[in-house]
Protein backbone atom coordinates (compact mmCIF):
# COMPACT_ATOMS: atom_id res chain seq x y z
CA UNK A 1 0.00 0.00 0.00
CA UNK A 2 1.40 3.39 -0.95
CA UNK A 3 2.28 5.81 1.78
CA UNK A 4 0.09 8.92 1.54
CA UNK A 5 1.94 12.15 0.82
CA UNK A 6 2.63 14.46 3.71
CA UNK A 7 0.45 17.54 4.16
CA UNK A 8 3.09 19.95 2.90
CA UNK A 9 3.60 18.12 -0.39
CA UNK A 10 -0.17 17.71 -0.73
CA UNK A 11 -0.81 21.44 -0.33
CA UNK A 12 2.03 22.24 -2.74
CA UNK A 13 0.52 19.91 -5.32
CA UNK A 14 -2.93 21.49 -4.94
CA UNK A 15 -1.52 24.99 -5.24
CA UNK A 16 0.36 23.97 -8.37
CA UNK A 17 -2.76 22.62 -10.04
CA UNK A 18 -4.79 25.69 -9.14
CA UNK A 19 -2.11 27.85 -10.76
CA UNK A 20 -2.13 25.69 -13.86
CA UNK A 21 -5.88 25.99 -14.37
CA UNK A 22 -6.87 29.38 -15.81
CA UNK A 23 -8.53 31.72 -13.34
CA UNK A 24 -11.50 32.20 -15.64
CA UNK A 25 -12.65 28.93 -17.11
CA UNK A 26 -15.98 27.82 -18.50
CA UNK A 27 -16.79 24.19 -17.98
CA UNK A 28 -19.84 21.98 -18.21
CA UNK A 29 -20.99 19.43 -15.67
CA UNK A 30 -23.41 16.51 -15.53
CA UNK A 31 -26.04 17.25 -12.90
CA UNK A 32 -27.14 13.85 -11.67
CA UNK A 33 -29.90 13.35 -9.15
CA UNK A 34 -29.56 9.81 -7.84
CA UNK A 35 -29.33 10.70 -4.17
CA UNK A 36 -31.59 11.32 -1.21
CA UNK A 37 -29.73 14.24 0.32
CA UNK A 38 -29.30 16.69 -2.54
CA UNK A 39 -30.07 20.39 -2.28
CA UNK A 40 -33.10 21.81 -4.11
CA UNK A 41 -32.49 22.64 -7.79
CA UNK A 42 -33.10 26.34 -7.11
CA UNK A 43 -30.17 26.36 -4.67
CA UNK A 44 -28.02 24.42 -7.11
CA UNK A 45 -28.69 26.88 -9.92
CA UNK A 46 -27.92 29.86 -7.66
CA UNK A 47 -24.72 28.23 -6.42
CA UNK A 48 -23.46 27.45 -9.92
CA UNK A 49 -24.25 30.94 -11.19
CA UNK A 50 -22.78 32.89 -8.29
CA UNK A 51 -19.94 30.73 -7.00
CA UNK A 52 -18.50 28.67 -9.87
CA UNK A 53 -17.13 28.85 -13.40
CA UNK A 54 -19.61 26.22 -14.56
CA UNK A 55 -21.60 27.68 -17.44
CA UNK A 56 -23.48 24.62 -18.69
CA UNK A 57 -25.18 21.58 -17.21
CA UNK A 58 -26.47 18.34 -18.66
CA UNK A 59 -29.27 16.44 -16.99
CA UNK A 60 -30.35 12.86 -17.63
CA UNK A 61 -34.07 13.50 -18.09
CA UNK A 62 -36.49 16.42 -18.57
CA UNK A 63 -36.97 17.22 -14.90
CA UNK A 64 -39.14 20.35 -15.05
CA UNK A 65 -38.11 21.50 -11.57
CA UNK A 66 -34.47 21.55 -12.62
CA UNK A 67 -35.21 23.16 -15.98
CA UNK A 68 -37.23 25.93 -14.32
CA UNK A 69 -34.52 26.50 -11.72
CA UNK A 70 -32.04 27.53 -14.41
CA UNK A 71 -34.33 30.12 -15.99
CA UNK A 72 -32.65 33.52 -16.39
CA UNK A 73 -29.31 32.23 -15.09
CA UNK A 74 -27.59 32.34 -18.48
CA UNK A 75 -26.40 28.77 -17.81
CA UNK A 76 -26.87 26.43 -20.76
CA UNK A 77 -28.99 23.36 -20.02
CA UNK A 78 -28.95 20.13 -22.02
CA UNK A 79 -31.80 17.71 -21.39
CA UNK A 80 -32.17 14.01 -22.18
CA UNK A 81 -34.88 11.93 -23.80
CA UNK A 82 -35.10 8.66 -21.80
CA UNK A 83 -34.11 5.67 -23.94
CA UNK A 84 -37.55 4.12 -23.62
CA UNK A 85 -39.24 7.16 -25.16
CA UNK A 86 -37.18 7.16 -28.34
CA UNK A 87 -39.31 4.87 -30.54
CA UNK A 88 -42.44 6.96 -30.01
CA UNK A 89 -40.62 10.10 -31.13
CA UNK A 90 -40.18 8.82 -34.66
CA UNK A 91 -43.81 9.89 -35.09
CA UNK A 92 -44.14 13.58 -35.98
CA UNK A 93 -47.19 14.20 -33.81
CA UNK A 94 -45.58 12.59 -30.77
CA UNK A 95 -42.42 14.59 -31.33
CA UNK A 96 -44.39 17.86 -31.47
CA UNK A 97 -46.24 16.91 -28.29
CA UNK A 98 -42.92 16.14 -26.60
CA UNK A 99 -41.54 19.53 -27.57
CA UNK A 100 -44.75 21.23 -26.43
CA UNK A 101 -44.57 19.55 -23.02
CA UNK A 102 -40.85 19.57 -22.29
CA UNK A 103 -39.28 22.47 -24.18
CA UNK A 104 -41.81 25.13 -25.14
CA UNK A 105 -42.92 26.13 -21.60
CA UNK A 106 -39.32 26.83 -20.51
CA UNK A 107 -37.46 28.10 -23.55
CA UNK A 108 -35.88 30.62 -24.01
CA UNK A 109 -36.02 31.70 -20.33
CA UNK A 110 -34.00 28.56 -19.71
CA UNK A 111 -31.25 28.39 -22.32
CA UNK A 112 -31.80 24.85 -23.55
CA UNK A 113 -28.69 23.95 -25.50
CA UNK A 114 -28.95 20.29 -26.52
CA UNK A 115 -31.61 17.64 -26.50
CA UNK A 116 -29.69 14.40 -25.96
CA UNK A 117 -31.69 11.60 -27.54
CA UNK A 118 -31.06 8.70 -25.21
CA UNK A 119 -28.00 7.62 -23.26
CA UNK A 120 -25.48 5.23 -24.82
CA UNK A 121 -28.21 3.68 -26.95
CA UNK A 122 -25.89 1.57 -29.09
CA UNK A 123 -24.28 0.21 -25.97
CA UNK A 124 -27.54 -0.91 -24.43
CA UNK A 125 -29.83 -1.74 -27.34
CA UNK A 126 -32.14 -3.49 -28.05
CA UNK A 127 -32.08 -3.39 -31.84
CA UNK A 128 -35.53 -1.79 -32.34
CA UNK A 129 -34.36 1.05 -30.10
CA UNK A 130 -31.12 1.41 -32.09
CA UNK A 131 -33.10 1.46 -35.33
CA UNK A 132 -35.26 4.30 -33.98
CA UNK A 133 -32.39 6.50 -32.81
CA UNK A 134 -31.47 8.52 -35.90
CA UNK A 135 -35.07 8.79 -37.19
CA UNK A 136 -36.15 10.17 -33.79
CA UNK A 137 -33.29 12.69 -33.85
CA UNK A 138 -34.40 13.90 -37.27
CA UNK A 139 -38.09 14.13 -36.37
CA UNK A 140 -37.33 16.00 -33.13
CA UNK A 141 -35.15 18.49 -35.00
CA UNK A 142 -37.93 19.08 -37.52
CA UNK A 143 -40.34 19.72 -34.64
CA UNK A 144 -37.92 22.22 -33.10
CA UNK A 145 -37.55 24.06 -36.41
CA UNK A 146 -41.32 24.22 -36.83
CA UNK A 147 -41.60 25.88 -33.42
CA UNK A 148 -38.85 28.34 -34.32
CA UNK A 149 -36.41 26.78 -31.85
CA UNK A 150 -33.65 26.40 -34.45
CA UNK A 151 -30.84 27.12 -31.98
CA UNK A 152 -31.51 24.00 -29.90
CA UNK A 153 -29.26 21.19 -31.06
CA UNK A 154 -29.89 17.45 -31.18
CA UNK A 155 -27.32 14.75 -30.45
CA UNK A 156 -26.93 11.41 -28.63
CA UNK A 157 -24.10 10.45 -26.22
CA UNK A 158 -22.11 7.27 -26.87
CA UNK A 159 -19.90 5.11 -24.73
CA UNK A 160 -16.57 4.35 -26.33
CA UNK A 161 -17.83 0.84 -26.84
CA UNK A 162 -18.66 2.13 -30.32
CA UNK A 163 -14.95 1.75 -31.11
CA UNK A 164 -13.57 -1.52 -32.35
CA UNK A 165 -10.11 -0.42 -31.22
CA UNK A 166 -8.36 2.72 -30.00
CA UNK A 167 -4.75 1.54 -29.75
CA UNK A 168 -3.06 2.93 -31.70
CA UNK A 169 -5.41 5.76 -32.67
CA UNK A 170 -4.39 5.53 -36.33
CA UNK A 171 -5.93 2.04 -36.51
CA UNK A 172 -9.17 2.99 -34.80
CA UNK A 173 -12.56 2.39 -36.34
CA UNK A 174 -16.19 2.09 -35.32
CA UNK A 175 -17.54 -1.39 -34.80
CA UNK A 176 -18.78 -3.06 -37.98
CA UNK A 177 -22.55 -2.83 -38.35
CA UNK A 178 -22.90 0.23 -36.18
CA UNK A 179 -20.53 2.22 -38.41
CA UNK A 180 -22.61 2.19 -41.60
CA UNK A 181 -25.96 1.25 -40.08
CA UNK A 182 -26.25 3.98 -37.46
CA UNK A 183 -23.19 6.18 -37.01
CA UNK A 184 -22.76 7.29 -40.63
CA UNK A 185 -26.35 8.58 -40.96
CA UNK A 186 -26.07 10.14 -37.51
CA UNK A 187 -22.86 11.95 -38.45
CA UNK A 188 -24.49 13.17 -41.66
CA UNK A 189 -27.37 14.57 -39.61
CA UNK A 190 -24.97 16.22 -37.13
CA UNK A 191 -23.01 17.76 -40.01
CA UNK A 192 -26.17 19.17 -41.58
CA UNK A 193 -27.42 20.62 -38.28
CA UNK A 194 -23.98 21.80 -37.05
CA UNK A 195 -24.30 19.72 -33.89
CA UNK A 196 -21.60 17.84 -31.98
CA UNK A 197 -20.91 14.11 -31.87
CA UNK A 198 -21.15 13.20 -28.18
CA UNK A 199 -18.81 10.65 -26.61
CA UNK A 200 -18.10 9.55 -23.03
CA UNK A 201 -14.35 8.89 -22.62
CA UNK A 202 -13.43 7.51 -19.18
CA UNK A 203 -9.72 6.96 -18.73
CA UNK A 204 -10.50 5.75 -15.21
CA UNK A 205 -11.57 2.40 -16.60
CA UNK A 206 -8.31 1.95 -18.48
CA UNK A 207 -6.16 2.55 -15.42
CA UNK A 208 -3.50 0.11 -14.34
CA UNK A 209 -0.44 0.62 -12.11
CA UNK A 210 1.73 0.59 -15.23
CA UNK A 211 -0.15 3.33 -17.07
CA UNK A 212 -1.33 5.44 -14.13
CA UNK A 213 0.51 8.59 -15.20
CA UNK A 214 -0.67 8.18 -18.78
CA UNK A 215 -4.25 8.19 -17.54
CA UNK A 216 -3.74 11.13 -15.19
CA UNK A 217 -2.03 13.72 -17.43
CA UNK A 218 1.21 13.20 -15.50
CA UNK A 219 4.69 12.84 -17.03
CA UNK A 220 5.18 9.45 -18.65
CA UNK A 221 6.99 7.72 -21.50
CA UNK A 222 3.93 7.96 -23.72
CA UNK A 223 2.32 5.73 -26.33
CA UNK A 224 3.98 5.72 -29.74
CA UNK A 225 1.83 5.36 -32.85
CA UNK A 226 4.23 4.13 -35.50
CA UNK A 227 1.79 4.85 -38.32
CA UNK A 228 1.74 8.58 -37.63
CA UNK A 229 5.00 9.03 -35.70
CA UNK A 230 3.02 10.60 -32.86
CA UNK A 231 3.81 9.91 -29.23
CA UNK A 232 0.69 10.27 -27.09
CA UNK A 233 1.38 11.60 -23.61
CA UNK A 234 -2.09 11.02 -22.17
CA UNK A 235 -5.01 8.67 -22.71
CA UNK A 236 -7.53 11.43 -23.23
CA UNK A 237 -5.75 12.51 -26.43
CA UNK A 238 -5.47 8.88 -27.48
CA UNK A 239 -9.18 8.27 -27.10
CA UNK A 240 -10.26 11.51 -28.74
CA UNK A 241 -8.00 10.90 -31.73
CA UNK A 242 -9.32 7.34 -31.98
CA UNK A 243 -12.84 8.77 -32.25
CA UNK A 244 -11.64 11.32 -34.81
CA UNK A 245 -9.95 8.68 -36.97
CA UNK A 246 -13.09 6.53 -36.85
CA UNK A 247 -15.21 9.49 -37.94
CA UNK A 248 -12.76 10.31 -40.71
CA UNK A 249 -12.98 6.76 -42.07
CA UNK A 250 -16.71 7.34 -42.54
CA UNK A 251 -16.08 10.70 -44.22
CA UNK A 252 -16.93 13.05 -41.34
CA UNK A 253 -13.64 14.38 -39.90
CA UNK A 254 -14.94 17.91 -39.39
CA UNK A 255 -17.97 17.21 -37.19
CA UNK A 256 -17.22 18.66 -33.77
CA UNK A 257 -16.75 16.24 -30.89
CA UNK A 258 -18.44 16.93 -27.56
CA UNK A 259 -17.13 15.29 -24.39
CA UNK A 260 -20.54 14.50 -22.91
CA UNK A 261 -19.13 12.75 -19.85
CA UNK A 262 -15.76 12.14 -18.29
CA UNK A 263 -14.66 11.94 -14.70
CA UNK A 264 -12.82 10.16 -11.92
CA UNK A 265 -14.18 8.95 -8.56
CA UNK A 266 -12.71 10.24 -5.31
CA UNK A 267 -13.55 7.00 -3.50
CA UNK A 268 -14.55 3.47 -4.29
CA UNK A 269 -14.45 -0.20 -3.50
CA UNK A 270 -11.32 -1.34 -1.60
CA UNK A 271 -9.92 -3.10 -4.68
CA UNK A 272 -10.05 0.12 -6.71
CA UNK A 273 -7.13 1.85 -5.04
CA UNK A 274 -6.97 4.38 -7.88
CA UNK A 275 -10.36 5.79 -6.85
CA UNK A 276 -9.18 8.50 -4.47
CA UNK A 277 -9.29 12.30 -4.21
CA UNK A 278 -5.68 12.79 -5.27
CA UNK A 279 -6.21 11.00 -8.55
CA UNK A 280 -9.63 12.58 -9.07
CA UNK A 281 -8.17 16.06 -8.63
CA UNK A 282 -5.25 15.21 -10.88
CA UNK A 283 -7.47 13.96 -13.67
CA UNK A 284 -10.03 16.76 -13.52
CA UNK A 285 -7.30 19.38 -13.14
CA UNK A 286 -5.44 17.98 -16.13
CA UNK A 287 -8.65 17.74 -18.13
CA UNK A 288 -9.56 21.35 -17.44
CA UNK A 289 -6.10 22.50 -18.46
CA UNK A 290 -6.30 20.40 -21.61
CA UNK A 291 -9.74 21.51 -22.84
CA UNK A 292 -9.20 25.17 -21.96
CA UNK A 293 -5.77 25.41 -23.59
CA UNK A 294 -7.06 25.32 -27.14
CA UNK A 295 -4.21 22.98 -28.04
CA UNK A 296 -6.55 20.23 -29.16
CA UNK A 297 -5.04 16.81 -29.79
CA UNK A 298 -2.22 15.61 -32.06
CA UNK A 299 -4.68 14.87 -34.88
CA UNK A 300 -7.03 17.78 -34.08
CA UNK A 301 -4.69 20.68 -33.31
CA UNK A 302 -6.30 23.90 -32.16
CA UNK A 303 -9.67 22.36 -31.34
CA UNK A 304 -11.58 23.14 -28.18
CA UNK A 305 -13.96 20.49 -26.98
CA UNK A 306 -17.22 21.32 -25.27
CA UNK A 307 -16.80 19.23 -22.13
CA UNK A 308 -19.08 18.04 -19.33
CA UNK A 309 -17.46 16.65 -16.18
CA UNK A 310 -19.16 13.74 -14.51
CA UNK A 311 -20.49 14.72 -12.05
CA UNK A 312 -21.68 17.71 -10.05
CA UNK A 313 -22.45 15.87 -6.79
CA UNK A 314 -21.61 12.63 -5.09
CA UNK A 315 -24.77 10.52 -5.43
CA UNK A 316 -25.47 8.05 -2.65
CA UNK A 317 -28.20 6.08 -4.39
CA UNK A 318 -25.93 4.87 -7.15
CA UNK A 319 -24.39 1.46 -7.18
CA UNK A 320 -23.61 -1.29 -6.88
CA UNK A 321 -19.98 -0.15 -6.65
CA UNK A 322 -18.87 2.56 -4.25
CA UNK A 323 -17.00 4.19 -7.13
CA UNK A 324 -20.27 5.21 -8.72
CA UNK A 325 -21.31 7.12 -5.62
CA UNK A 326 -18.16 9.25 -5.60
CA UNK A 327 -17.76 10.98 -8.95
CA UNK A 328 -18.89 14.36 -7.62
CA UNK A 329 -16.99 17.62 -7.62
CA UNK A 330 -19.10 18.64 -4.62
CA UNK A 331 -20.82 17.11 -1.65
CA UNK A 332 -24.54 17.84 -1.25
CA UNK A 333 -23.68 20.65 1.21
CA UNK A 334 -21.75 22.39 -1.61
CA UNK A 335 -18.33 21.78 -0.07
CA UNK A 336 -15.69 20.74 -2.57
CA UNK A 337 -14.48 17.16 -2.58
CA UNK A 338 -11.20 18.52 -3.97
CA UNK A 339 -10.15 21.89 -5.36
CA UNK A 340 -9.33 22.35 -9.03
CA UNK A 341 -10.16 26.04 -9.37
CA UNK A 342 -13.83 25.72 -10.32
CA UNK A 343 -14.94 28.17 -7.62
CA UNK A 344 -15.05 31.89 -8.34
CA UNK A 345 -13.48 32.76 -5.02
CA UNK A 346 -11.92 30.73 -2.22
CA UNK A 347 -14.37 29.20 0.21
CA UNK A 348 -13.62 28.20 3.73
CA UNK A 349 -11.15 25.31 3.54
CA UNK A 350 -12.87 22.12 2.47
CA UNK A 351 -12.28 19.02 4.54
CA UNK A 352 -8.90 17.65 3.56
CA UNK A 353 -9.01 14.60 1.33
CA UNK A 354 -6.05 13.28 3.26
CA UNK A 355 -8.20 11.32 5.67
CA UNK A 356 -9.71 9.43 2.78
CA UNK A 357 -6.34 8.85 1.22
CA UNK A 358 -4.76 7.61 4.40
CA UNK A 359 -7.61 5.30 5.19
CA UNK A 360 -7.95 4.02 1.64
CA UNK A 361 -10.86 4.61 -0.72
CA UNK A 362 -14.04 5.39 1.07
CA UNK A 363 -17.62 5.80 -0.03
CA UNK A 364 -19.43 9.06 0.34
CA UNK A 365 -22.77 9.13 2.03
CA UNK A 366 -23.65 12.24 0.12
CA UNK A 367 -25.43 12.42 -3.19
CA UNK A 368 -28.11 14.22 -5.16
CA UNK A 369 -31.70 13.12 -5.06
CA UNK A 370 -33.95 12.77 -8.01
CA UNK A 371 -36.85 11.20 -9.70
CA UNK A 372 -34.66 9.71 -12.39
CA UNK A 373 -36.04 6.91 -14.48
CA UNK A 374 -34.36 3.60 -15.20
CA UNK A 375 -32.34 4.99 -18.09
CA UNK A 376 -31.47 8.30 -16.45
CA UNK A 377 -28.16 9.41 -14.97
CA UNK A 378 -26.18 6.34 -15.63
CA UNK A 379 -23.28 5.58 -13.33
CA UNK A 380 -21.20 3.08 -15.37
CA UNK A 381 -18.54 0.59 -14.59
CA UNK A 382 -19.25 -2.11 -17.04
CA UNK A 383 -16.45 -4.41 -17.89
CA UNK A 384 -18.32 -6.55 -20.38
CA UNK A 385 -20.56 -5.63 -23.23
CA UNK A 386 -24.16 -6.71 -23.71
CA UNK A 387 -24.82 -6.46 -27.41
CA UNK A 388 -28.32 -7.64 -28.11
CA UNK A 389 -29.08 -6.22 -31.51
CA UNK A 390 -30.06 -8.17 -34.58
CA UNK A 391 -27.41 -9.90 -36.71
CA UNK A 392 -28.08 -7.65 -39.68
CA UNK A 393 -26.43 -4.79 -37.82
CA UNK A 394 -23.62 -7.05 -36.73
CA UNK A 395 -23.36 -5.82 -33.16
CA UNK A 396 -19.90 -6.37 -31.70
CA UNK A 397 -19.12 -9.63 -30.06
CA UNK A 398 -18.07 -9.80 -26.43
CA UNK A 399 -15.70 -12.66 -27.13
CA UNK A 400 -12.56 -12.88 -25.08
CA UNK A 401 -10.35 -12.23 -28.07
CA UNK A 402 -12.02 -8.93 -28.86
CA UNK A 403 -9.85 -5.80 -28.60
CA UNK A 404 -9.13 -4.95 -25.00
CA UNK A 405 -8.52 -1.26 -25.53
CA UNK A 406 -12.17 -0.54 -24.94
CA UNK A 407 -12.00 -1.77 -21.42
CA UNK A 408 -12.42 1.91 -20.65
CA UNK A 409 -16.05 2.68 -21.15
CA UNK A 410 -18.27 4.07 -18.51
CA UNK A 411 -21.29 1.90 -18.14
CA UNK A 412 -24.74 2.55 -16.83
CA UNK A 413 -24.83 0.31 -13.82
CA UNK A 414 -28.35 1.24 -13.12
CA UNK A 415 -28.76 -1.72 -10.85
CA UNK A 416 -32.31 -2.94 -10.45
CA UNK A 417 -33.58 0.05 -12.39
CA UNK A 418 -32.15 -1.38 -15.57
CA UNK A 419 -34.73 -4.11 -15.42
CA UNK A 420 -37.34 -1.64 -16.52
CA UNK A 421 -40.62 -2.66 -18.12
CA UNK A 422 -39.33 -1.55 -21.50
CA UNK A 423 -36.02 -3.32 -21.52
CA UNK A 424 -34.73 -6.53 -20.02
CA UNK A 425 -31.82 -6.18 -17.67
CA UNK A 426 -28.55 -6.08 -19.48
CA UNK A 427 -25.15 -7.27 -18.44
CA UNK A 428 -22.61 -4.67 -17.60
CA UNK A 429 -20.84 -2.85 -20.40
CA UNK A 430 -17.53 -1.43 -21.59
CA UNK A 431 -14.83 0.47 -19.85
CA UNK A 432 -12.55 2.93 -21.69
CA UNK A 433 -9.45 4.79 -20.51
CA UNK A 434 -8.13 6.46 -17.39
CA UNK A 435 -6.96 9.98 -16.29
CA UNK A 436 -6.21 11.86 -13.06
CA UNK A 437 -4.55 14.93 -11.62
CA UNK A 438 -4.82 16.47 -8.11
CA UNK A 439 -5.01 16.25 -4.38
Amino acid sequence: MKTPPNHQSLHTFIATIILIVPAVLSIGVNYGTLGDDLPPPSEVAHFLKTRTNIDSVKIFDVNTTIIKAFANTNILVSVTVPNGDIPSLTDQRNARRWIDANIKPFYPATKIHYICVGTEVLHWGPQPLIDSLVPAMKVLKAALVKEGFDEIKISSPHSLGILLSSDPPSNASFRPGWDVGTLAPMLEFLKETKSGFMVNPYTYFGWSPANANFCLFKPNAGLFDKNTGITYTNQFDQLMDAVHVSMKKLGYPDVEIVVAETGWPSGGDPANVHANPINAAAYIGGLMKKVSSGDGTPLMPGRKFETYIFALFNENLKGPSLDEKNFGLFRPDFTQVYNVGIMHAPLAPSPSPMSNVADGPSSSTNAPSSSAGPWDDKPFFNKSTPFTGSPRRAPPSSSTNAPTVNANVRDSSLGAAITSARFAARSVVLVLLATTFLV
